[in-house]
């Protein structure tokens, strides 16, 4: 440009075009912290699509003699200069693309850019995600193509378009300032207009965008529940359920909105798991159930230790042998190499199985007995065998009748068989049963040993033998389902070690209660015996 131009330019404030490798930053631009990576690429986008829409104002640069340079200080729009040499770099122009500017020396250069940065007021959000909307319902134009020509991403721009579909009376109130963004936020999770006013009308005391997003979901079920987690989202849309997606914040899979279809399907497929299981294993009945039916009043028998086959138990050490091995070998790593760490899932399947050989259901109890088949709160399926209802049970329906008079002493114990089939009166059973159990007092009393041996079988017969009475000793063990405090529980590594224990003693116990008595006996003598050697030594 010439200096004549020049001239007439700064007197005039015209609009000139300066090519783009002509201008420069200004040193006395107010913004000394660089523009975001982010604000540029908008930039480039808007300019790509409708160009530069507010003229630059720049100022010449002359040399320590006067002499202009050809070069401009830009003193505003250093951000529209920036994204331009992005679309340079990117080969959508070229550098030398004129660039409308204003030249203005009539003003302080650090001033005007000063006032340019504070006295713009930004759009409200509100303004900008309904402009979005507008584009989108009067344009048609898509979340990419929006995207595209203002430079932010997809996701934000879906983002935008959901906040526009929040209840104008909750907008309203975003703009008069009685609700926060992240408060709307909350309320875009669901499209229910008339659902939102109504949880907004219920929000008295505590508005967090916690407590929205909870009272929002309160009828649906989230992602993370161990029913979604066992049917799988994708089971649950092909049965034409919906659900509900949070675009603002980590949902975790969502929230599946229609829970009785959901209860459907996880029912329906537990059922499957228990015909399955009562085929292959030939259980006469399979019940499936979400919760485990704790109130189910069924007598429950246990498997019984097997020994292994010569076969089994050559493989089961070989494996065992091989695990030790590599344990040894790899105790110091902190880290397993990823072939080791699969080699030692396998071996742990395997030890596990051979485990699961050692102990094996009477095929009497599986021909009367049944399983339980229900659902974790991990989403994982559990199987509880050996129970046996009162009409399949041959014990039961076998044993003789048992009385069932009372003393009417506060001990509450029964007079037996003998004396009610000898006819005695009411009166006389009821001295005899006193002075039995005055007889059996001060026998117990006398005799510690014998007294703790009745208190472990009668704890013994009623945990384990259904229907069994304490006889001497009238005790009633009570057993609280914990689970019913605190969810899954019994998953946890106490909780598994506590039922894998039960388990075991239940293996170990005589089938018939009859039994019993024999077995404590003996059982104390042996730890009583171990104790004394330990003593010793």
């Amino acid at each position: 440009m010439s200096a004549k131009k020049i001239q007439t330019a700064l007197a005039s404030g015209a609009e000139v075009l300066i090519p783009l490798d002509k201008l420069k930053k200004s040193p006395k631009n107010a913004r000394k912290t660089l523009h975001r990576e982010a604000s540029i690429e908008a930039y480039a986008a808007s300019i790509a699509a409708k160009g530069i829409l507010q003229n630059l104002v720049v100022e010449p640069e002359f040399d320590s003699k006067g002499t202009a340079t050809g070069f401009y200080f830009v003193t505003i729009g250093e951000g529209r200069r920036l994204a331009q040499l992005l679309r340079v770099k990117r080969k959508e122009i070229k550098k030398t693309e004129p660039i409308r500017c204003v030249i203005d020396t009539a003003n302080d250069p650090h001033e005007i850019s000063l006032d340019e940065n504070i006295t713009r007021e930004s759009m409200h959000p509100a303004d900008q995600f309904e402009a979005f909307k507008k584009l989108a319902d009067e344009r048609g134009f898509g979340a990419e193509e929006i995207a595209a020509r203002f430079g932010v991403t997809p996701h934000v721009v879906r983002q935008r378009l959901r906040l526009s579909a929040v209840s104008p009376r909750l907008i309203e109130a975003y703009r008069n300032g009685e609700m926060g963004f992240e408060q709307l936020v909350a309320f875009a999770l669901i499209d229910d207009h008339d659902r939102q006013e109504e949880i907004y009308s219920r929000l008295i005391y505590s508005r967090d965008p916690v407590t929205i997003r909870r009272m929002l979901t309160e009828t649906n079920v989230a992602a993370t529940d161990r029913r979604a987690i066992f049917v799988g989202h994708e089971a649950y849309t092909e049965a034409g359920g919906t659900i509900l997606r949070d675009l603002f914040t980590e949902d975790r899979g969502g929230y599946f909105e229609d829970a009785a279809l959901l209860d459907r399907l996880a029912l329906e497929k537990l059922q499957s798991v228990a015909a399955t299981l009562q085929k292959d294993e030939g259980w006469k009945w399979a019940e499936a159930n979400l919760d485990f039916p704790h109130g189910h009043g069924l007598r429950r028998v246990y498997p019984r230790a097997v020994e292994l086959s010569a076969e089994d138990l050559a493989a089961y050490e070989a494996v065992q042998a091989e695990f030790d091995v590599l344990t040894k070998q790899h105790e110091s790593f902190e880290e397993l190499p990823e072939d080791v760490d699969a080699r030692f899932g396998e071996l742990e399947a395997k030890i596990e199985r051979f485990e699961a050989l050692r102990y094996a259901y009477d095929a009497d109890d599986i021909a009367c007995g049944g399983a339980f088949v229900v659902l974790n709160h991990d989403g994982e399926v559990r199987v509880e065998r050996g129970f046996i209802r009162p009409e399949d049970d041959n014990r039961q329906q076998n044993a003789p009748a048992k009385g069932s008079v009372q003393d009417g002493d506060d001990d509450g114990t029964a007079a037996d068989d003998e004396t009610e089939s000898e006819g005695l009166s009411d009166s006389l059973v009821a001295d005899l049963t006193a002075y039995r159990t005055l007889g059996l007092r001060l026998a117990l009393s006398e005799q510690p040993d014998v007294a703790l041996l009745s208190v472990t079988h009668a704890l013994l017969a009623q945990t384990f033998y259904q229907g069994a009475e304490a006889n001497v000793l009238d005790l009633h063990p009570g057993a609280l389902f914990l689970g019913s405090h605190a969810v899954g529980i019994e998953n946890t590594e106490a909780g598994r070690s506590w039922s894998d224990r039960h388990a075991r003693w239940a293996a170990q116990l005589p089938r018939d209660v009859v039994d019993l008595w024999a077995f404590v006996v003996a059982s104390t003598t042996i730890a009583a015996w171990r104790s004394s050697r330990t003593a010793q030594r």
